[in-house]
């Protein structure tokens, strides 16, 4: 199951277990058990704090529990953890074990107040790289908390129980069989989620903090750069962001940013993350901003209101909060959503194996997402608005070398169809001839685009027809103080290395804007007699 290397790896880490810990099993004679069986017996031979035995009896097989020395409750893998969710098991490997996991410790003390038994049960893909954040989440608070029970389930595995629980998007978690929660979650909101009192308590927190030299809201490309701009320039540094590394968790392969060969979303947001807080800036993570209150005065300071009802203040502010998936604005859409319809191929590609789906846009991310689903999907259907595909000469070709996809072109999407629980069809008008065709399918997968995150902007900043922020060559908005940088702007190619270049503009931008505001003078008490 592991190969050499791997072995080594693993070997390594397991030297960091405090306390024994023992994998126990539930089996069956099926080939998937044979493999779990291997997996673990492999990994309890690395250390001699792993011990494996087979005694379980859990209704799902395979299975296993990762459960202290003595006892038999922890984190149970209805799955073989290995792709996406290899790291996942490693972590919960080293936690059960006693090694600390890297977080800040009120939010451990969180996780040990809730007093409500809670049985949390994830469903996730192994090629789903949104699922991790979530998987972990939840094993650690299963850990730090005996009231609180997760089990992982790979949805490819139980494929079965997906269909009975109609998840068609991944990750979904259920708390005590009623849906907790879909797509991708840190820690930290989930624990708020369940922790009512958190709001309150964070917004004062924010409401004291003193002014920001820089206050950069979003932390996406361009919201990192900027931060690490402007930290080096020796002034305070604030980012207030709703998602650390923004649309970059979501990207699978990354191989155009300059230096960098290949790397994939999460591992450069992380990295992001790393290096914003080598300069010591105060990230405010999950910070979702409802409100910008320009500087009464010229040099004043300029207040950003947050969802949570704290208040930040600074002298200059970078706005880059970003783009999110277009929606294709159709009947049926928002009603299935995570029933059928779906925006993330990699993620929930595997839960419509041997079925039907289709995609929404012919333009690189549309083409990209066809040729990705057609490997694990019955058929696929790409449906295009425009007369031609967008996408590059050479995706196309490859989209259609594949014999089971068909191409809709100059096809306007009109209703997306289902059954009440689910999706069951997709109904385009040809643009040619107005007549209506309707295809029948399990799954849509929407790629049609970005928009940009400025709807708490309106009548502050001055925005363009498509909702973007207008800025100049320096990023300057309409506003004295206030920049823009990234997606979220008029600038073009929406490109995650654009994106981080005119961040670091706009952080020296705000930094020129700083010096050039005059020193207060005070006139000196006269002299006594």
């Amino acid at each position: 199951m592991l190969d050499a290397t791997m072995q080594t790896q693993l070997q390594t880490y397991l030297q960091n277990l405090r306390t024994p810990i023992r994998l126990i099993a539930s089996l069956d004679e099926s080939e998937k058990s044979t493999e779990l069986r291997d997996l673990l017996t492999q990994i309890a031979s690395l250390s001699d704090k792993v011990s494996f035995d087979a005694s379980g009896s859990d209704a799902r097989t395979p299975s296993f529990v990762i459960a202290k020395e003595g006892e038999t409750r922890g984190v149970r893998f209805a799955a073989i953890p290995l792709g996406h969710e290899f790291t996942s098991l490693v972590l919960a490997l080293l936690w059960t074990g006693g090694h600390p996991p890297k977080v800040e410790p009120q939010v451990i003390e969180q996780i040990q107040a809730l007093d409500t038994e809670m049985n949390f049960e994830v469903y996730m893909s192994l090629s789903c790289h949104n699922c991790p954040d979530v998987v972990q989440a939840a094993a650690l608070m299963a850990i730090y908390n005996p009231k609180i029970h997760t089990t992982v389930i790979d949805g490819g595995l139980y494929q079965e129980e997906v269909d009975t629980r109609q998840v068609m998007a991944v990750p979904m978690v259920f708390m005590n069989d009623a849906l907790f929660g879909s797509g991708r979650m840190t820690l930290e909101e989930i624990v708020g989620k369940l922790d009512s009192n958190s709001d309150a308590r964070e917004a004062a927190k924010l409401s004291e903090k003193a002014p920001f030299d820089v206050l950069i809201v979003g932390g996406g490309p361009a919201g990192a750069a900027a931060a690490v701009y402007a930290a080096r320039k020796g002034i305070r540094v604030g980012v207030a962001a709703e998602r650390f590394g923004g649309q970059v968790n979501d990207t699978m392969a990354i191989e155009n940013y300059i230096s960098v060969l290949e790397t994939d979303g999460p591992k450069m947001a992380a990295a992001m993350e790393a290096q914003v807080r080598h300069y010591a800036v105060d990230i405010m993570n999950l910070q979702r901003a409802e409100k910008v209150v320009p500087a009464a005065t010229p040099g004043g300071l300029t207040q950003v209101h947050m969802a949570n009802g704290g208040v930040l203040s600074a002298r200059t502010v970078i706005l880059s909060t970003g783009a999110r998936w277009r929606n294709v604005n159709v009947p049926g859409e928002a009603e299935y959503k995570n029933k059928g319809v779906a925006y993330c191929p990699h993620c929930d590609g595997p839960l419509f194996k041997g079925k039907r789906v289709a995609v929404i846009g012919g333009g690189n991310s549309g083409v990209e997402a066809a040729i990705d689903l057609a490997g694990l999907v019955e058929h696929v259907s790409l449906v295009e608005f425009a007369d031609a595909l967008k996408a590059d000469a050479v995706l196309v070709n490859k989209l259609k070398s594949l014999p089971n996809v068909s191409i809709h072109t100059n096809a306007q999407t009109t209703e997306i169809t289902g059954d009440g629980q689910k999706v069951n069809g997709l109904t385009y008008k040809d643009r040619a001839n107005e007549a209506l065709h309707h295809i029948e399918l399990a799954g849509v997968f929407v790629q049609i685009g970005l928009v940009p995150n400025t709807e708490f902007l309106k009548g502050t900043v001055e925005l363009s027809k498509f909702g973007e922020i207008m800025v100049d060559a320096k990023c300057h908005t309409n506003l004295p103080g206030v920049f823009a940088a990234g997606d979220v702007t008029t600038v073009p190619y929406k490109q995650i290395v654009i994106a981080a270049g005119e961040g670091s503009k706009a952080a020296l931008s705000a930094f020129d804007y700083l010096i050039r505001q005059p020193v207060a003078v005070t006139t000196p008490a006269p002299a006594l007699a």
